[in-house]
């Protein structure tokens, strides 16, 4: 399939751009996807695709989740992404990064980058030296550095909505919940799990981590493969994708299923299967909303406690979504885009009027070379 069938094919982006710039290495994609409730605001993906047409393709993908993820947390931001084709542990360089903030700044704040898998708060230090237009810095420059305590927090929230809904109480002490992958969100939301008074059940392939956090915390470990199957009230996945799919949709022992990790969906048909067998599902871009939650803060003028009381709007964010899927005896996933898409249209169209813009939709393709 041709680039321009392949952009048509994943939604209607607003502006594609190829960034190139031999001299470091650098190839790059900034997908800027909708722009209607302000600017588009997503992390930077550094990742070894195994051919540019998958980077495109992810790219396009992750921009416009980040559209609906923004839409549904009630931010004034729109969705956008970038991915660095490349190996994040061989391929870094001060020189690539400043690069790519060439580029981003060429944009004058349409897109806003911030961290992603691959990066980390040293590459947005590199980004910031070539452009304004970045979030998730280093804490010394007036950012707010690693954005994962707030996804965590706001996972958290997500977690109590449920169980308020799905059991009846918010108050987590005593619940049996299963947290696959310690990574940054999950090793805080684990920290915030045991503070809350819930047994907490853990698994994750680096074995050394598991035992840290048993030793620390005095959580239940279980081997990779049995974490989804956990007999458990709620079971957070905050590691791989995918991970309600055909072959695991009747394994599940939990009530809930309710985490940090994206694309928890294999296909959306399986979130209608979660709701025939009665798991509550808590739709991942509306959970998992609270790192963006705190980069938007960063941009306001960066407060630490502002940031945490922003990511306990998740709890009224998914409560939202659950009383939509109820009323229209929907899926929590449609449900979910049905927030956001209202939202893009109501507030998308009261914007518009006001600037005087045109409602038309429009892609663009720029190839841009650095030299």
């Amino acid at each position: 399939m041709g680039t321009f069938e392949l952009i048509a094919k994943h939604g209607e982006h607003e502006e594609v751009v190829f960034c190139h710039d031999p001299d470091v290495g650098l190839k790059a994609i900034i997908a800027i996807h909708n722009t209607a409730l302000g600017p588009a605001l997503g992390g930077t993906r550094m990742w070894n695709y195994r051919t540019e047409e998958e980077a495109l393709v992810d790219v396009l993908r992750l921009s416009k989740g980040m559209t609906y993820k923004a839409a549904a947390a009630g931010l004034n931001l729109g969705g956008g992404k970038a991915v660095i084709i490349g190996d994040s542990k061989t391929q870094k360089t001060e020189g690539l990064f400043r690069a790519f903030g060439q580029f981003v700044n060429s944009l004058n704040g349409k897109y806003i980058t911030a961290e992603d898998v691959g990066t980390c708060v040293t590459d947005m230090e590199y980004i910031f030296m070539e452009t304004p237009f970045v979030t998730g810095i280093p804490k010394d420059f007036g950012g707010s550095g690693d954005p994962s305590p707030y996804t965590a927090h706001g996972v958290l929230m997500g977690i109590k909505a449920s169980a308020k809904w799905k059991l009846g109480t918010d108050n987590l002490k005593g619940m049996r919940i299963a947290v696959q992958g310690l990574g940054n969100v999950g090793t805080h939301l684990v920290s915030y799990l045991v503070g809350e008074g819930a047994q907490v059940v853990v698994s994750d392939i680096d074995q050394a981590k598991c035992k840290q956090h048993h030793d620390k915390y005095g959580v239940t470990v279980v081997a990779p493969d049995k974490i989804l199957f956990e007999d458990c009230e709620i079971l957070a996945p905050c590691a791989l994708g995918a991970i309600v799919n055909d072959e695991t949709l009747r394994k599940f022992k939990t009530k809930v299923i309710a985490g940090g990790a994206n694309n928890l969906l294999a296909e959306s048909r399986h979130g209608d299967h979660l709701k025939e067998l009665g798991i509550l599902y808590a739709p991942d871009y509306v959970i998992n909303a609270g790192g963006l939650m705190n980069v938007f803060v960063e941009l306001e003028g960066y407060s630490h406690e502002r940031a945490f009381e922003k990511t306990r709007k998740v709890y009224d964010n998914c409560t939202k979504v659950f009383e939509i899927a109820q009323t229209d005896n929907l899926g929590t996933h449609i449900a979910a885009d049905r927030l956001a898409e209202e939202r893009l249209k109501t507030i998308g169209k009261l914007k518009q009027r006001h600037q005087g813009k045109s409602s038309r939709n429009f892609t663009t393709l720029k190839e841009v070379t650095n030299r």
